[in-house]
């Protein structure tokens, strides 16, 4: 049984119209959002999730991962079985399990756009390496640092992974990915977004200083309108969990919106409401809460 009293005071509530519109959709970030550190999800979660769907509300899960990664939460997938994957680059089928998701709905980042984004962020920012993110593969240059736990299909430079001959010419790019061994994390994304410019939307998730590059005006909460647009659904009626810059958009957005209690500065200034930390549960202290409200 939830502890109410703590619940209560944990939570800081949108001052907003909007919070009083009942919600139809929970758009959740993963990573350090819904996911504990040890990236699991936890039984509380897990419960929350099942009675929100349970209630008639929509759960999409809205994250900075490729499909492949999304085996942390198929198994809590429910109703309609789609999830926002690549910073919304892609619209993903999870019902087949992993390994066998289906591309929904695929927002590429063009070629040229990409070379042009790999040659003014190299020019802004020497010592910039790079990878690649494709629907189904994933590439990088050669001294590109192991922050993933995955064999890449191929090792050459950017503008190769990127050309025409490229072994994966024919497929959409979802993301590029930019690590710089030096250059502090929040001062690495506003160089990114000062070079590169609207030739592609520049973000970053990870605590290092790894940029996440998508296609011009392709973001969480640009897809994620997409997906309500077609069910119906206004951004008055949509409650957001996030942590990170790459959920500032789509936190702006919705009607409502939460910051985890371990979330960044730009996050916290960003969103209407506050919940507690992704360790102690905090998106599904609010959906337990929205739960009760609707009693």
């Amino acid at each position: 049984m939830r502890d109410n009293g703590r619940v209560t005071s944990a939570i800081r509530e949108p001052d907003s119209l909007a919070a009083t519109t009942p919600a139809r959709l929970i758009a959740t970030d993963l990573d350090g959002t819904l996911l504990r550190d040890d990236k699991s999800v936890s039984p509380r979660t897990v419960a929350a999730l099942a009675a929100a769907e349970e209630a008639g509300i929509e759960v999409f899960f809205v994250t900075g991962r490729p499909a492949r990664w999304m085996d942390v939460v198929s198994d809590h997938v429910h109703g309609h079985g789609l999830a926002i994957c690549g910073n919304g680059a892609a619209v993903v089928d999870l019902h087949g399990g992993p390994g066998a998701h289906r591309f929904v709905k695929v927002r590429e980042l063009p070629r040229g756009n990409a070379l042009d984004a790999v040659r003014l962020l190299r020019d802004a920012a020497p010592g910039t390496v790079y990878a690649v993110e494709q629907t189904f593969g994933f590439h990088q240059e050669p001294a590109y640092p192991k922050l993933h736990m995955e064999v890449p299909d191929n090792l050459a430079p950017a503008e190769e992974l990127l050309g025409p001959d490229s072994p994966a010419a024919g497929e959409p790019v979802l993301k590029i990915l930019a690590y710089h061994p030096e250059l502090d994390p929040d001062a690495f994304l506003t160089l990114g977004r000062l070079a590169i410019g609207d030739r592609a939307n520049v973000t970053r998730s990870s605590p290092s200083a790894l940029l996440e590059i998508s296609g011009p005006g392709v973001s969480k909460a640009s897809t994620l309108a997409l997906c309500c647009a077609e069910r119906g659904i206004s951004h008055e009626e949509v409650v957001a969990f996030g942590d990170m810059p790459n959920d500032v958009e789509m936190l702006t957005w919705a009607g409502r919106s939460y910051a985890m209690g371990n979330a960044h500065p730009d996050v916290l200034a960003a969103a209407s409401g506050r919940t507690v930390a992704n360790n102690d549960d905090g998106v599904a202290v609010v959906i337990e809460q929205l739960l009760d409200e609707r009693r």
